[in-house]
């Protein structure tokens, strides 16, 4: 099954509300939930009520699409979790999952602008594979943690280089607003090999292949990470863990290359679907 969040007219105002939908060919049936994130909180049945809902049904193309998640309780990434990319920055290999997180502030939907901040010229591309938590997950062993997945998805965890460098944390180039996308739908782990492995993920700029790998080559793969982050803190349905991103980053070229307003960033995992976003400069 394959679930987005939409984005609607709001009845009687100019505003808009956003609404769960089921994916069924080429339409998007609306669930009784405001968004994909409010149908995990739901009950551990959440995935039998999708499914069996009927509701209004409106055409999946041209549809405006919301983070599929639009607030997680939590938005927690991994940093240096392919081989190719520890070498390309020229870091050593960690021992455990190097951690940090975002505020929901950061997210856009599929096919929504990445707003380029004003203060930087260093907008990179971070093609990764997102995993959405779908059930309460505390201390929970590896071996049980797969079980915990609502779904898979697609993220961009476009990054401020040099904000990200200006100190030894990444939180500071890894959330500005409006420059993560997300989507464009949850796909359920039956329709995937266990935990997302074996995927093709990677991203284009302008039509140029910037990064290609494969989830099979994670360092730390979902039930290790999941059971890893669990025994901090407790991961909640709909929660976000976007699971790092392989070599060929523009930090790491020879010369470097980043975003420039205007340029389409294609960011797509195989089997779980593809984002389309345009950069555009932020004003504010």
């Amino acid at each position: 099954m394959r679930l987005s969040t939409v984005r609607l007219p709001a009845p009687d105002s100019d505003g808009v509300i956003t609404a769960a939908a089921r994916h069924e060919a080429d339409e998007l049936v609306l669930l009784p939930y405001p968004d994909v994130g409010a149908l995990l909180a739901s009950g551990e049945d959440w995935q039998q009520r999708a499914a069996a809902a009927d509701g209004k049904s409106l055409p999946f193309e041209g549809a405006s699409l919301a983070p599929v998640v639009p607030h997680p309780n939590k938005i927690v990434c991994l940093g240096l979790n392919y081989a190719t990319h520890i070498k390309e920055m020229d870091r050593p290999t960690p021992t455990h999952p190097t951690l940090f997180a975002k505020y929901d502030g950061s997210l856009v939907g599929a096919h929504d602008d990445i707003h380029m901040p004003p203060v930087s010229d260093d907008l990179d591309w971070e093609a990764e594979l997102g995993v959405v938590i779908g059930r309460r997950a505390r201390h929970v062993a590896r071996d049980e943690a797969l079980s915990c997945v609502g779904g898979y998805t697609v993220v961009n965890d476009v990054t401020v280089r040099d904000w990200q460098h200006r100190t030894r944390e990444f939180l500071s180039g890894k959330t500005f607003e409006a420059t993560t996308p997300v989507g464009p739908a949850l796909v359920t782990p039956d329709e995937l090999p266990p935990g997302a492995s074996g995927l093709a993920v990677g991203c284009s700029v302008d039509g140029h292949i910037m990064q290609k790998s494969n989830t099979s080559d994670l360092l730390f793969d979902v039930a290790t990470t999941i059971a890893y982050v669990s025994t901090i803190i407790t991961l909640l349905p709909g929660d976000l863990i976007a699971t790092g991103t392989p070599g060929g980053v523009g930090a790491g070229r020879d010369p470097k290359v980043f975003l420039r307003p205007g340029q389409q960033l294609v960011t797509f995992v195989e089997g779980v679907g593809e984002l389309r976003n345009t950069v555009v400069k932020d004003r504010w």
